[in-house]
């Protein structure tokens, strides 16, 4: 199985991606708000982790590629989050894209397309997003969701050390927000249509 969107396959993982994957996880630029940077073997662990994930419980973050060249980019998807605090347990939707292809629209791209599959074929009641507060890059992508944050859903991130990364935002998109805004836009695209027919 795999997702696709007008520029982007989502699919499960291969030998191909470890290289470039590992060389985004060691990069600066892209793991400056997460807790640490991991090294090849960390990655390798990761990605057996994702794919364990996809064979027991049919979710996980697939592999991001360009449609025209095949090319590896990154990650999107859905996890559940090992961590304990007041809105766990919970499924997560991320996202982790090269630096080389930002700006281009791929993560809220990658993203709409894994919420449509966890509330269509997986029929979850609610998705969450969280990122450390000064990732405003993320917090945007999250807005551009339609997702909803609550400042009391702030928290501090149990498995973060680094004070300047441990305080997390909190975003959720409930099913019926996501079916309901999903129907007026068939909705408008259709009444659209007819105009111009």
């Amino acid at each position: 199985m795999q997702l696709e969107t007008k520029r982007l396959i989502l699919r499960r993982w291969r030998d191909s991606d470890i290289e470039p994957f590992a060389q985004m996880n060691s990069n600066d630029k892209v793991m400056e708000y997460l807790a640490n940077k991991l090294n090849m073997d960390e990655t390798i662990r990761m990605v057996e982790r994702i794919e364990a994930s996809f064979d027991t419980n049919n979710l996980g973050l697939w592999a991001l590629a360009l449609k025209e060249t095949g090319e590896f980019i990154g990650f999107a998807g859905l996890s559940r989050p090992t961590f304990y605090t007041h809105f766990t347990p919970c499924i997560e939707v991320s996202w982790r894209i090269d630096a080389a292809h930002w700006d281009k629209g791929y993560a809220r791209e990658a993203g709409k397309e894994v919420l449509r599959d966890g509330f269509e074929r997986l029929g979850l009641s609610e998705i969450v997003s969280f990122s450390a507060a000064a990732n405003a890059r993320s917090i945007r992508v999250m807005k551009e969701l339609h997702m909803q944050s609550a400042q009391e859903d702030d928290f501090l991130h149990p498995l973060v050390t680094q004070i300047s990364l441990k305080r997390h935002v909190l975003f959720k998109i409930a099913a019926h927000a996501w079916w309901v805004r999903n129907i007026n836009e068939l909705k408008n695209s259709l009444a659209n249509l007819c105009r111009s027919s």
